[in-house]
């Protein structure tokens, strides 16, 4: 979901830019946190997202992960197949769901869209995957938006389990230039319709933000609408607060990057990494006051490395991020 740093506005690269003075200094050890109840029961069956490249630094999923968790594989312009299917067949093997990105816009046509899961479903036992356009400006042939690939029927003929698609609680400016949400929540009502055409299990996987209320009304707001996907709220993992910036512009964040410039600007905050640890309680909060609340998942962004995310999950999620091959020590 990360578009290439030419599309990243000018405007954000400057506040960036002038923030990097605060972002000169050695991190700090922060005190551990204990898990509450409301925390661990959110993170439950959450998921990450890992690339084969950063996947390749794991040497041991299972001492991460809780068993059969879902793993996301990005798919970046330019990373071969052979790279998504080796590092898909891997997490197979350990036990994992494996969900790979099927980014329309670098997909040449149907026949490689047909190899492609053929590839996945033969090598890797791969049962479902993320529909998405994908981060490149330009499609590199028949498909421009995750739509087309789903009304290939190829996904319903190879018996894919579950779909997901994109979902942008800030917007998209990708998708509706003005800074509105037009564009992709009409999108998002014919993937709603869709879910009625397929057998397959369907909900939202959505970028990341950084304050909950904005995800909260932009929840709400899709339930008033009539789309019922559950939707799996993207976090950001912990990162070195410079990191997380440079991630935030090139994802296209929102409004809720003020939190990260909020932050830059207090000098005692600049000793620790970012943490989701503010917008992880208050959802998990609203979600325990709200049972019906359509958030009903977390995804993770491992943005300052899987085991960083993961060790962090730990920490907050108690039971619920158990890993499958628990260490005394795994720092």
């Amino acid at each position: 979901m990360i578009p290439p740093a030419s599309l990243i506005p000018l405007r954000l690269k400057e506040t960036v830019v002038s923030l990097l003075p605060f972002l000169k200094r050695k991190d700090a050890p922060q005190a551990p946190i204990h898990a509450n109840a409301e925390v661990e029961a959110f993170l439950n069956d959450y998921s990450i997202e890992v690339m084969p490249r950063t996947a390749e630094k794991v040497v041991d999923f299972t001492q991460l992960l809780p068993a059969g968790t879902r793993v996301y594989i990005a798919h970046i312009e330019g990373t071969p197949i052979e790279d998504m299917v080796a590092t898909a067949a891997r997490l197979n093997a350990d036990g994992y769901n494996v969900m790979p990105h099927f980014p329309a816009r670098i997909i040449k046509d149907r026949a490689t869209l047909a190899d492609w899961i053929a590839r996945y479903q033969g090598e890797a036992d791969v049962k479902q995957g993320l529909l998405l356009a994908g981060g490149v400006t330009a499609p590199h042939g028949d498909f421009s938006d995750s739509m087309q690939l789903m009304e290939t029927g190829l996904f319903d003929q190879a018996g894919f389990t579950r779909i997901h698609v994109a979902g942008h609680p800030e917007g998209n400016r990708d998708i509706d230039t003005d800074g509105s949400r037009l564009r992709v929540d009409e999108a998002l009502r014919w993937k709603n319709d869709f879910q009625s055409r397929t057998d397959a299990d369907m909900a939202i996987a959505t970028q990341f933000c950084f304050e909950a209320q904005p995800i909260i009304e932009w929840a709400d707001s899709l339930k008033h609408a009539g789309i019922t996907l559950p939707i799996h709220i993207g976090i950001a993992g912990p990162a070195k607060l410079q990191t997380m910036i440079k991630f935030a512009i090139a994802c296209g964040v929102g409004p809720s990057l003020r939190v990260l410039q909020k932050r830059a600007a207090d000098v005692t905050k600049l000793l620790l990494p970012y943490e989701p640890e503010e917008v992880v309680t208050a959802l998990a909060a609203h979600k325990a006051a709200n049972p019906d609340f359509n958030v009903t998942n977390v995804h993770f962004f491992p943005l300052g490395g899987i085991k960083t995310n993961a060790t962090w999950a730990m920490t907050h999620g108690g039971a619920s991020a158990a890993p499958a091959n628990p260490q005394e020590n795994i720092a």
